[in-house]
């Protein structure tokens, strides 16, 4: 299985590497598009962090380079789910700002743009599997619940083997108690 999910990951972070290097390189090509969405997350960004900039072309290379990060690491199966999350939440604002179907008059762009956005949001499936998976080896929820159960039977166990203890203890006194001398 190992092959096939190492397939399926470069498959998965082909489209996030190109298109963040693209971007990387040439951010004015989305500033039109992205301009509502970082208007809308910069008051955000400037009272959590105020020092950060908050300007269109830089929140666009800023992403792209974290698109370009993550899509790397996801293909190469470094901490391939930490960065299949990442990707996820570099994807929401990029369909957001690119593909607002719902705003389109013109009925061939508006079938244009519903179509990306449904191919990010199978993308955003995509990498809600990719974050999930652990190779087939146990997650720490299962590994977690599975020592519980364990302590819980060792628990048990021994509270068993104390009662049987005590009950041989007291048997074993009320004979010595019975014996002359």
């Amino acid at each position: 299985m190992k092959p096939v999910r190492s397939l399926a990951r470069v498959m998965l972070s082909g489209i996030f590497v190109v298109s963040g290097a693209r971007t990387l390189y040439n951010p004015q090509r989305l500033v039109a598009a992205a301009q509502p969405i970082t208007d809308r997350i910069a008051p955000l960004i400037s009272n959590a962090a105020p020092k950060l900039p908050t300007d269109t072309t830089t929140l666009i290379r800023t992403n792209a380079a974290v698109q370009l990060a993550a899509g790397l690491m996801l293909a190469t199966g470094r901490f391939a789910r930490p960065a299949a999350l990442v990707l996820a939440g570099t994807l929401v604002p990029v369909t957001a700002a690119g593909h607002p179907f719902w705003k389109n008059d013109d009925p061939a762009m508006r079938n244009n743009n519903q179509v990306h956005f449904l191919k990010n949001l199978g993308l955003f499936g995509g990498l809600l599997l990719a974050a999930a998976d652990t190779e087939g080896k146990p997650g720490l929820r299962w590994r977690a619940g599975h020592r519980i159960g364990h302590s819980r039977r060792s628990v048990t166990r021994a509270v068993r083997t104390a009662r049987r203890e005590a009950r041989i203890a007291a048997l074993s006194a009320s004979t010595a108690r019975r014996l002359p001398g």
